[in-house]
């Protein structure tokens, strides 16, 4: 009986470690081919589309989502909703939606849909499509969609549509049915309210039948240059004569989650050689305000890519389009769409940020509704690097104004944490800079805990082992701790997860003829390691090192022509800590984190001077 009961310990000894194991990272995949005509007068279409979806979830499943984007623009939407309500609508949104007119509003309304060939009960919830599946998908089955569907271009509201303000006929994002994506958290079929995105990974084989005036740009490569011309292939090409009118661009887009495209009919079109073999595209308005920026920020462009090359990891694609064409910035897979370019600094900055989310976004591809700060905080940090890299520009800290937006709001009472849904910030301001400069003030900030070498080999490593999936903020975190030999749950959960701040100050400075006795004080919940610069009345210096306890490590010396003297580990709990310096010179100030990189909210406290 004891055999016997031992024998059954053990095995559910094995049960558990099983269950507990059965965890391995795995994601979903979708193939589409799809063909649209165009009207250019009604800017409606038609659309086939055939998606092969593979399910590499040990889960089966019983239904499936689409999202449909373009249906956000209509009036009662809740994105029209959710703009008339929120207390700082978005200017390019306020109430606009509510006054479309039938012909001025955007669609996309299923009219056939099958799977395996047999049709399929579906329901249109706003911007989702709700399926109920026949057939389940077991774990790693695939199974074919077939779609059919019209669609109607809205008036560009936010970052898709026709005839923007720059004139631009089509900004075609988000303007096919997508599968929703499906993760270990389930499925995350969002309604398109206003903020990002998240999609599954597949090829895209794409067919855009349009008048012969029209330029293409966007995702994927073309695959028959020869017929369209336009700026694409051999200089000098001549396309071929179009059929009715028209030509039928075809491109495919391997191992992306997204399909974007515009369109123009004065659109210019000039290619660059870019780093590493790959082929910049840039497509803008032939309009005297803008067209002499546009060539200017073409080299700037391949220098910008070549620092993300270096400091994050190689594109992997063999091209991208800068395009005129958005509402502000936006990036889409191997291109983003602009506004303007009238003024030569904002296109160079909203360049630069747009090309880093093809790192931080585009090939990490983050959940951007849950994790929105990773995507834009990520890449407010490195394109402020790679700005002042290759304009050789030097600032003392290069995301001071994350910092100061970061300080602004950690202050203002209106703070939600970071693991906010990207939807449900109770403002707009808050969800911009909690996505924008807090997410930056993350890296900036994580480079002052476990150093900037650290720093810079962990977001290369991230890449390396993150590209082409779907990284959570744990798993980025687990990779800082790894590189660094830093516990790192503490930093990861009180500055994303909480509303905590960092508050330190020095209380007192009480000197003898043996030592000098500097008291800080940890008033914010946050907690942090310390570094402390001391100034003597004979004009020499030193550095306090005093390391968190929790984070078990220490960083190297940020400043190697300042000796430094690592101090007593500080736990968390101990609100109050005496550092002792021995010896009698005089101390005639001290200062917390010269650096400004740690994101104390009261820097008035921070220093302390001995008449």
């Amino acid at each position: 009986m004891k055999q016997f009961l031992l024998i059954v310990f053990l095995l559910s000894i094995n049960i558990s470690i099983t269950g507990q194991n059965n965890t391995a990272y795995w994601q979903q995949h979708v193939d589409y081919s799809m063909e649209i005509d165009v009207n250019v007068e009604t800017y409606q279409y038609k659309g086939k589309q055939t998606a092969v979806y593979t399910n590499n979830s040990p889960d089966t499943l019983n239904r499936i989502f689409y999202h449909l984007h373009f249906n956000a623009f209509q009036p009662g939407s809740e994105m029209d909703v959710r703009s008339r309500t929120i207390a700082d609508p978005d200017s390019r949104v306020g109430d606009r939606i509510s006054s479309l007119s039938p012909s001025e509003i955007g669609y996309l309304r299923p009219t056939k849909l099958t799977q395996d060939g047999s049709p399929l009960t579906y329901k249109v919830v706003g911007t989702v499509l709700e399926v109920r599946l026949d057939k389940p998908i077991q774990p790693g089955e695939s199974t074919t969609f077939y779609m059919e569907w019209d669609a109607q271009v809205p008036v560009q509201i936010r970052r898709s549509g026709r005839n923007n303000r720059d004139g631009v006929a089509f900004s075609m994002t988000q303007w096919y049915p997508k599968i929703a994506e499906y993760d270990f958290e389930g499925w995350h079929a969002d309604p398109y309210i206003g903020r990002e995105f998240h999609g599954v990974w597949g090829n895209f084989d794409v067919k855009i039948t349009i008048d012969a005036d029209y330029t293409i740009g966007g995702t994927g490569y073309l695959q028959n240059a020869e017929e369209v011309g336009h700026g694409y292939g051999p200089k000098g090409l001549k396309p071929m004569k179009p059929k009715n009118g028209k030509y039928t661009w075809h491109f495919f887009a391997p191992n992306v989650h997204d399909f974007t495209w515009a369109a123009d009919d004065e659109y210019i079109h000039d290619t660059l050689d870019g780093p590493n073999g790959v082929t910049l595209h840039f497509l803008y308005k032939n309009d005297p305000a803008v067209v002499e920026n546009w060539k200017k920020i073409q080299p700037k462009t391949a220098e910008l890519m070549e620092y993300f090359n270096e400091n994050i990891g190689p594109y992997p694609y063999k091209q991208y389009s800068v395009i005129q064409g958005g509402d502000g910035g936006m990036e889409y897979g191997m291109c983003t769409l602009i506004t303007g370019g009238a003024r030569y600094g904002s296109l160079f900055g909203t360049t630069s940020h747009e090309l880093a989310h093809s790192w931080f976004q585009f090939v990490l591809a983050t959940n951007e509704s849950k994790h929105e700060w990773m995507d834009e905080g990520f890449t407010s940090y490195i394109s402020a690097r790679a700005k002042a890299a290759v304009n050789d520009e030097e600032k003392e800290n290069l995301w001071g104004g994350s910092y100061r937006g970061y300080r602004f709001l950690a202050t203002s009472g209106t703070e939600q944490p970071m693991s906010t849904h990207a939807d449900r910030y109770a403002t707009n301001r808050s969800y911009s800079i909690a996505a924008y400069s807090k997410g930056a003030v993350f890296l900036a900030q994580l480079g002052y805990v476990i150093g900037e070498e650290n720093l810079n080999k962990t977001l290369k490593r991230y890449f390396k082992e993150w590209a082409f999936k779907h990284p959570t903020p744990n798993d980025f975190i687990r990779v800082a701790e790894k590189v660094s030999g830093f516990e790192l749950d503490w930093y990861l959960t009180d500055w994303a997860q909480t509303t905590n701040t960092i508050d330190y100050a020095v209380t007192n400075i009480a000197q003898n003829k043996d030592e000098t006795v500097v008291s800080l004080e940890r008033i914010g919940l946050m907690p942090m390691p310390i570094d402390l610069f001391v100034t003597f009345a004979d004009g020499s210096s030193a550095y306090y090192y005093i390391p968190l306890q929790m984070a078990r490590a220490e960083k190297e010396n940020p400043y190697p022509n300042v000796k430094r003297v690592v101090a007593e580990d500080w736990a968390w709990a101990y609100p109050t800590y005496d550092l002792s310096i021995p010896g009698g010179k005089k101390v005639t100030s001290v200062q917390i984190d010269p650096s400004g990189l740690m994101a104390d909210i009261d820097l008035e406290n921070n220093s302390m001077v001995v008449d």
